[in-house]
């Protein structure tokens, strides 16, 4: 049997190891691979909208998408994912579902060390691919929540009492559910009211709980409680706020004693009122609270004791009932002296006179029934309630059948009392207009009911008048006006605004604040009402300001006016004149007339009024020169000639009116341009009557004498023309004279002997009129002068001169070109002339630009504009050495 066997169990064994085999070579062998579960971490911020991508789990595990069968992506724990996330199957990709994350919801009890995590299981399938993959996903905080007070009010009590710099702790401080920075920062009040302030301490644990400090001494009788916001801030960007109302109550301290309202009381009372009936109430008032307000009323020991028993006094109300039956027989007057008693306080005393008034029967009961509220015989009613409200029913008790009571009301007041429809002995008490809390705050009414007998009974009523918020601040001025000097020193004071309001308490604080429309410049104190200018103004800049100031009340709904603020910048003189130009020049041709208007000089003051004004002055040269103060208008007082003097530099001082008075000083320059008003002036030859001896063998073209003159003008006005325009003796042209130099030479030779007489023509090139003159040049043809006297008489001799036809020019230009034939040369001296001339021209316009330099060669130019001639050879005065020579030869 076990040969038998043992076949089977190695064919069994055969079986499970091929099993084995299979199960490591076939597909499953990847589950192998992927059995473990691996985990992912994704990081969200808190508030994403739907469809934001959060991340992809197969790129992330780097699975090969390219695989058959593809792999799927499955979310076991359905709740979770649909209400944050979404998963593509195929993908693996998570997405924010519709639902959207909230940090403080999903993790409530997180603190700030803490992460927030949402975590998911994913499996990828299908079974060879299978594995889990623990996906975390952090959700990052925001700032997506504003600080919240557990309460919407908070009280803090002070003591009036509180010293300063006293800390009292607001324990209902704010929370925020987002942490860190996102978290509670800081605290502040949106009014400290100027008598306290706000700090903040951080326990061990993190947690900021504001203090409230005082700041200035308190005082409950005065204001007994402030109502303001705390505000809780954030460290988001930008940050939120949280805001709860801060109720500051001052809690008493018995520092005042009762006093009474009214010292002296008489009442009327008559001898068959009931027991019990109501005949006075005493009021004391002490302005402290609680304990230290109470006030217990007693007898004083002045008061006798059956009197005391006759007459109860409420130790607490103060009231004075009736307590037993009154004696009109025995007593018709009794005085009652009450004291008013408080803690540590000495008793206040007030006087109740009883008078008693004895009748035959009783007179009629009145039985009040309030409908307004009541409390001790004071109604209290709001100003705000319409005309006709009712306040109270009478009703008429104690009358018998055939009696009849007339009730009426006395006091003053918009109030009225009359019968209540059929109702008999009913009356209503009711107001007649609306009240007013600022013009009356108490009325003291009394209903009088009287019979046929005459029997008067009287019910006395205290109305006051509940304020509310009815009234806006109202300014003193709607418009206020305000001059300031420019160049204040900043903070400078402007005015103080004031505004009042009527309402009482909280509801006629007044605060101001700048409109919209101030400059920030401005600055004005919430409480006072001071307004300042922070910095220093420049009427040059601006001169007027023109803004609204608001005036708000404390009162609920808030209530404010507006009033209009003009601040005007008064000028001051701190700006120089300013001429338009660093200085001035003016051309004006000589001779221009005296007084003429040479020039204007325009000059600027940025100041105002009389700081502005400018007046002008010359400071040299006024005796040649003067100048309008109002137009600047610079005119000379004579005729001016160049020849004299061709320019002239004034300097001109502008003066404003300011005190002191600021100037400043410019340059002007006058240039005279030339006029032609100076005929050519000939120096040789000097004298018609002098001549020249020219012998008969003188070669033609030889150079004989030459005609020199000279202009006092300049330019064109100064360039000299010569020509000879009549000739007496010897033959016609046998002499020829240069244009331009004025050389006279012979053009042919001399066959006869005697006087030739040349009638020259000196003429200049100005305009609109040339101007010329004439000189005689006489030359005597011989071999000697034997007879000295027969030739002055030739020259003394009247004979008429032969005078060309021909142009002066047209003769010299043959011969002109006769002579460039003789000197090929001339040309070319002739273009150097011109250039020089050229340049000459431009030397005189750049030196009237420097003025200061030609001031000390000014009479140098002079002489030189005399001497020199117009030819501008360096050799000229040798040549008029050598005529001079020639005459004395002659």
């Amino acid at each position: 049997m076990l040969n038998n066997k043992t076949p089977s169990l190695s064919k069994r064994g055969a079986i499970w190891g091929l099993y084995i085999l299979l199960l490591y070579t076939s597909p499953f062998s990847c589950f192998a691979n992927f059995s473990q579960a691996k985990e992912l971490l994704y990081k969200i911020k808190e508030g994403l909208p739907r469809g934001t991508f959060i991340g992809a789990i197969g790129v992330d595990l780097n699975l090969d998408f390219t695989v058959d069968p593809p792999f799927l992506f499955n979310l076991p724990q359905k709740k979770v994912s649909e209400q944050y996330v979404n998963l593509n199957n195929t993908t693996g990709e998570l997405y924010t579902s519709a639902t959207e994350i909230d940090r403080e919801t999903l993790c409530p009890d997180t603190s700030e060390g803490q992460g927030c995590f949402l975590s998911l299981d994913v499996f990828v399938l299908p079974q060879q691919y299978f594995q889990l993959v623990k996906v975390k996903i952090s959700i990052e905080d925001v700032n997506d929540n504003r600080p919240r007070f557990p309460v919407e009010e908070i009280c803090v009590s002070v003591p009036e009492n509180a010293p300063i710099n006293a800390r009292y702790a607001v324990e209902q401080s704010a929370f925020d559910p987002d942490l860190g920075l996102h978290g509670v920062q800081t605290y502040w009040l949106v009014n400290d009211f100027g008598m306290f302030t706000l700090d903040v301490e951080e326990n061990e644990g993190g947690e900021l709980t504001p203090f409230l400090i005082v700041i200035e001494a308190l005082d409950r009788e005065s204001q007994a409680e402030y109502i303001t916001d705390i505000i809780a801030e954030d460290g988001g960007t930008p940050p939120l706020l949280g805001t709860a109302t801060l109720k500051i109550v001052i809690t008493d301290v018995n520092d005042n004693c009762p006093q009474f309202t009214e010292s002296q009381i008489n009442v009327t009372l008559y001898g068959n009122t009931t027991k019990g009936a109501h005949l006075a109430r005493l009021h004391a008032f002490d302005p402290d609270l609680g304990s230290n307000a109470q006030i217990n009323y007693a007898y004083s020991e002045r008061v006798p004791r059956d009197t005391r028993s006759l007459f109860h006094l409420d130790k607490i109300t103060g009231v004075i009932k009736l307590a037993g039956k009154i004696d009109t027989g025995t007593t018709k007057f009794y005085k009652l002296t009450v004291l008013a008693n408080g803690p540590g306080c000495i008793p206040a005393v007030a006087t109740v006179a009883v008078h008693i008034i004895k009748v035959v029967t009783g007179p009629p009961a009145v039985i009040p029934r309030y409908i307004a509220a009541e409390k001790d015989g004071v109604v209290t009613i709001k100003e705000s309630e319409p005309p006709f409200s009712p306040i109270a029913f009478f009703t008429i008790k104690n009358t018998d059948i055939n009696q009849r009571v007339d009730c009426h009301l006395e006091g003053s007041g918009p109030f009225r009392l009359g019968p209540y429809k059929l109702f008999k002995n009913e009356y209503l008490l009711e107001t007649t207009e609306p009240l007013d809390y600022e013009k009356i705050q108490e009325y003291e009414l009394i209903v009088v009911a009287t019979n046929t007998r005459g029997l008067v009974i009287k019910t006395f009523l205290k109305v006051q008048v509940l304020d509310e918020n009815d009234n806006a601040p109202v300014f003193q001025q709607s418009l206020v006006e305000v001059s300031v000097e420019e160049n204040n020193t900043p903070n400078t004071f402007l005015a103080q605004l004031q505004a009042t309001d009527q309402d009482s308490e909280s509801r006629g604080e007044v605060l101001y604040l700048l409109g919209g429309d101030a400059p920030g410049i401005f600055f004005v104190d919430r409480v006072t009402g001071v307004l300042t200018v922070t910095t220093s103004l420049d009427r040059e800049e601006k001169e007027t300001y023109r803004f609204i100031v608001r005036a708000v009340d404390q009162g609920t709904p808030r209530r404010e006016s507006i009033a209009t603020v003009v601040v005007t910048v008064q000028d001051h003189n701190d700006n120089s004149p300013r001429f338009i130009n660093k200085d001035f020049t003016f051309f004006v041709p000589e001779n221009f007339p005296g007084y003429g208007e040479i020039g204007v000089l325009s000059v600027t003051d940025a100041d105002a009024g009389e700081n502005g004004w400018v007046a002008l002055s010359i400071i040299n040269g006024s005796d040649i020169f003067m100048i309008d103060t109002g137009r600047g208008a610079l005119r000379a007082k004579t005729s001016l000639d160049r020849e004299q003097q061709g320019t002239y530099q004034l300097w001109i001082e502008a003066v404003d009116g300011g005190e002191p008075a600021l100037s400043c000083v410019t340059m002007v320059t006058v240039l005279l341009l030339d006029v032609n008003d100076n005929p050519p002036i000939v120096l040789f030859p000097q004298s018609n009557q002098s001549y020249m001896l020219v012998l008969p063998s003188t070669l033609p073209g030889t150079s004989i004498t030459e005609v020199y003159a000279v202009d006092k003008d300049t330019g064109m006005n100064a360039v000299i023309a010569y020509s000879i325009i009549k000739r007496k003796g010897g033959e016609p042209g046998s002499f020829a004279i240069d244009p331009e130099t004025g050389n006279i030479t012979l053009k042919r030779e001399l066959s006869n002997r005697g006087l030739y007489s040349l009638l020259v023509k000196v003429s200049d090139h100005g305009q609109p009129e040339p101007l010329h003159s004439t000189v005689m040049v006489n030359f005597f043809v011989n071999e000697t002068v034997s007879n000295e006297s027969y030739i002055q008489s030739l020259l003394t001799r009247e004979a008429d001169i032969e005078v060309e036809e021909r142009p002066w020019y047209i003769g010299q230009l043959t011969e002109r070109h006769e002579r460039y034939e003789l000197f090929p040369c001339q040309p070319v001296l002739i273009g150097l002339s011109v250039i020089c001339l050229g340049l000459f021209f431009l030397v005189i316009t750049l030196t009237s630009y420097m003025c200061c330099k030609r001031l000390k060669r000014r009479d140098r130019k002079k002489r030189l504009e005399v001497e020199v001639p117009l030819k501008m050879k360096c050799e000229s005065m040798q040549i008029v050495d050598r005529k001079l020579r020639q005459i004395s030869n002659m």
